[in-house]
C-alpha cells in the first residue's frame, strides 16, 4: 500500500487568504498529497497576531471549507506553550507514522529556513515544498541557499504555480479601508465585517455571542454558507432599498437549525406547535426552516417579527412574504459559495434587475428539479411561485 502523503501549511493566517489557499490546492495537485494540514499558530507563537486564535481558527475553518482535502488543525493553537514547526511535525509524525510529511513554504520562507529553531530535527521528518511569490528577484541566492540546505538533508521541491501575489498585510489594509479584498474568501470578510476585525466598524453588535453559538451547532461548511448568505443578503437589501442589518441578521441565523439531529427537530415542533404538516415534520431540510425561526428567538434572542419570518420561509418561500424575506430566499440560492446547478447563473444575473423575478425563477428553477427527480415539492413553493407571477415587479422581471 503507498504511503499517505500529507502536506503542512502553518502560518499567522491573520487572516486566511486566498493565496495561502492557491498555495494549498497547487501543492495537493502538484505533489499528489492526500490531505493538507492549514494550521494557525497559537498567540503565544512565534510572530505577534493582531486577533485571537479563536477568530483566527474560525477563519481557517471556513476558508478550509472549499476544499474537502484541507483539513483546519488545533495542534498549535491547544499547545500550552509557544509551539515551532519541529513540534507540530513530532507530533504528526507520532498520529501519522507511515506517512510522508510535506511542509508548504514560499520562496521568502526558504531563504528563513536556517533560522528555525532545532533545524537539525526538522529535516529528517519531512521535505519542503516550495512555492513562488511575486517579485521574487533572487534566484541565484535562491539557487544557492537550497543547495546548501540540500547538502544538509533537506529535500526540497519547486512547485509549479501562478506565484501568489497576496500578502496579509495587503489584505487588512483594505480592510481597514473597507476597501474591496478581492483575494480574501466572502465568508471570511463577512466575519470580520460583522465582528469589526483589522480596523472595520463593528457591523453587527451581537455578533460575537451569535457566531460563537453557530460555530459550535453547525457544520464548517454550514458556518461558511451562513456567513455569505448573511453577506448576501445585506447586498440584495441595500440594492433594493431594504433595511440591510436585519437582512443581514437573518441570513446569518437562517440555518442555525439545519444540524439538528431531525428528532429534535421534530420534538421542537412537536412541543411548541410549530407545525402540524406530517411532511415538514419528516423532512429536515423543510423543518429545520420554521425550527430555525424557534431557535433564533429561544438561543439567539431574535425577536424581530421580520427577521423570523425571513427565517422560517427561506427555503420554501411563503404566498405574501415581505421583500425582506425574499432577499433572503433569493441569497440562500444564489450565495457565492453555492455549487453550481441548472438557471443558477440566469437567476444571478436577473438579481441584480429584479428581486420578484429572480426569486420566481429561483423557485421555478427548484420546483423542476424536484419534479423530475420524483420528490416531493411543497406545495407552500407552489403557492408562492403562484403568488409571485401575480406580482408586476415578478412578470417584468423575468421578461427583462
Amino acid at each position: 500500500m503507498a504511503r499517505e502523503r500529507i502536506g503542512i501549511l502553518d502560518g499567522t493566517f491573520d487572516p486566511i487568504h486566498q493565496g495561502h489557499i492557491q498555495m494549498a490546492l497547487s501543492a495537493l495537485e502538484a505533489a499528489r498529497l492526500n490531505r493538507l494540514y492549514i494550521i494557525p499558530a497559537g498567540d503565544a507563537g512565534y510572530k505577534p497576531c493582531i486577533v485571537s486564535g479563536e477568530d483566527r481558527w474560525k477563519m481557517v475553518v471556513a476558508a478550509c471549507s472549499q476544499d474537502g482535502r484541507l483539513l483546519p488543525s488545533r495542534q498549535e493553537l491547544d499547545s500550552p506553550v509557544p509551539s515551532f514547526t519541529v513540534d507540530t511535525l513530532l507530533a504528526l509524525r507520532k498520529k501519522h507514522p507511515r506517512a510522508e510529511l510535506f511542509v508548504l513554504l514560499g520562496t521568502d520562507g526558504l531563504m528563513k529556513l536556517h533560522g528555525w529553531r532545532r533545524l537539525e530535527e526538522v529535516l529528517p521528518l519531512c521535505s519542503f515544498l516550495v512555492c513562488p511569490r511575486v517579485g521574487d528577484t533572487r534566484l541565484q541566492a535562491y539557487l544557492r541557499e537550497k543547495a546548501r540546505l540540500t547538502g544538509m538533508g533537506a529535500r526540497i521541491f519547486m512547485i509549479t504555480m501562478r506565484p501568489v501575489s497576496v500578502s496579509s498585510t495587503e489584505v487588512r489594509d483594505r480592510l481597514a479601508h473597507d476597501s474591496p479584498a478581492p483575494n480574501l474568501y466572502g465568508p471570511v470578510r463577512e466575519f470580520c465585517a460583522l465582528l469589526g476585525l483589522y480596523g472595520m466598524p463593528v457591523r453587527e453588535e451581537r455578533a460575537r455571542p451569535w457566531i460563537e453559538r453557530l460555530f459550535a451547532s453547525v457544520t464548517p461548511h454550514r458556518f461558511a454558507h451562513s456567513l455569505s448568505v448573511a453577506a448576501e443578503s445585506r447586498r440584495l437589501a441595500e440594492r433594493f432599498g431594504l433595511d440591510a442589518r436585519r437582512a443581514e441578521q437573518a441570513g446569518l441565523l437562517h440555518d442555525c437549525a439545519k444540524c439538528l439531529p431531525l428528532e429534535e427537530m421534530r420534538r421542537i415542533a412537536v412541543d411548541n406547535s410549530l407545525t402540524d404538516d406530517e411532511a415538514m415534520l419528516s423532512s429536515g431540510a423543510l423543518l429545520h426552516s420554521v425550527v430555525g425561526a424557534f431557535v433564533a428567538r429561544r438561543d439567539y434572542g431574535m425577536e424581530d417579527p421580520d427577521v423570523l419570518e425571513a427565517i422560517a420561509y427561506h427555503n420554501t418561500g411563503c404566498a405574501g412574504m415581505s421583500r425582506l424575506a425574499m432577499c433572503v430566499c433569493l441569497a440562500d440560492s444564489i450565495e457565492p459559495t453555492r455549487d453550481s446547478y441548472p438557471l443558477l447563473e440566469q437567476v444571478r444575473a436577473l438579481a441584480e434587475k429584479s428581486l420578484e423575478g429572480a426569486l420566481l425563477l429561483s423557485l421555478e428553477g427548484t420546483a423542476s428539479f424536484v419534479r423530475s427527480r420524483g420528490k416531493y415539492l411543497h406545495p407552500r413553493t407552489q403557492e408562492t411561485i403562484a403568488w409571485l407571477k401575480t406580482l408586476p415587479e415578478a412578470r417584468s422581471g423575468i421578461n427583462q
